[in-house]
């Protein structure tokens, strides 16, 4: 393996409640979308029940 190569790791990102302000939203749902190639996660927050919605596609190589 070259030694220019690079490696990426994902990191998980943390994405806060936009209605409560500070607080972590937690994975609710993960929706896999086979036509389109990506992952739907649907992030919920404890408090006030908000969901919020991020879609994460599949790197082209």
């Amino acid at each position: 393996m070259p030694a220019y190569t690079q490696h990426h790791r994902a990191e998980p990102t943390a994405i806060y409640c936009p209605h409560c302000f500070g607080q972590p939203l937690h994975i609710d749902t993960v929706e896999p979308v086979w036509s389109a190639a990506r992952i739907d996660l649907i992030y919920a927050c404890e408090d006030c029940g908000a969901e919020v919605c991020e879609s994460v596609t599949r790197p082209r190589h």
